[in-house]
């Protein structure tokens, strides 16, 4: 006889702790609006393993009043409440070498910004996830944009059900100007949300572009 049960459907999904979001304590007042570049460049000064690491992902800094990055606020300096985190993620083999960050000092576009100890949150397994922001064309639409984001998706093996992006914004840099679009996934696969928190999509990782963070809902989301 040849017997092959079947799968059990309710065995617990374990999400794996390859890559983890290392979140730091700050004491930093305010920082520029505008400080994608002046952050991942303070990082990499005092991380310098950072360059050669490609799995990992600076997030940027979002007061209460940036509406989970949806807003913006109107003001060229962003002021950071005392629960505020300096988040990266990395790979969990770089925990160790991630504690060199504690302690030190960083001057992120001339604004004071002290990093205190950390502690590690694994990924989230919900099937909601948005990026704040991800690298797109000059020029491409919404449509696109979208279309393009989906087969670079489906090539990672995500299986694309609900998708919808927000509004064009930019990264300045020193010779160039990055331009970005907020993403957001709705109806993912527990081992697919995890897979795309590793993996982000599109470059530019160290300035916060592709990572995705989870949401609880759909409607708690507002495009722009």
């Amino acid at each position: 006889m040849f017997w092959t049960e079947d799968k059990d459907d309710k065995t617990e999904f374990q999400v794996p702790e390859n890559v983890l979001d290392v979140v730091y304590r700050i004491k930093c007042k305010c920082i520029p609006l505008e400080h994608a570049y002046a952050l991942s460049e303070a990082l990499h000064q005092a991380l310098p393993w950072l360059a050669d690491e490609p799995v990992a992902g600076i997030h940027q800094l979002y007061g209460a009043e940036s509406g989970n990055g949806w807003e913006r606020p109107d003001t060229e300096v962003l002021y950071l409440s005392r629960r505020q985190h300096l988040i990266l993620r990395l790979p969990k083999a770089r925990l160790q070498e991630a504690e060199q960050l504690t302690g030190q000092k960083l001057d992120v576009g001339g604004y004071p910004l002290e990093v205190g100890e950390f502690t590690t949150r694994r990924l989230s397994d919900l099937s909601t996830l948005f990026a704040r922001g991800v690298i797109a064309k000059e020029g491409q639409s919404e449509v696109e944009f979208m279309e393009e984001s989906a087969r670079q998706l489906e090539a990672m093996g995500i299986e694309v059900k609900k998708m919808i992006c927000g509004r064009e914004r930019s990264i300045r840099l020193p010779h160039t100007t990055l331009i970005t679009r907020s993403l957001m996934l709705a109806d993912l696969e527990q081992s697919q949300s995890v897979r795309l928190q590793e993996l982000g999509l599109g470059p530019e990782r160290k300035l916060g572009c592709g990572l995705f963070l989870p949401q609880k809902s759909i409607s708690a989301v507002k495009p722009d």
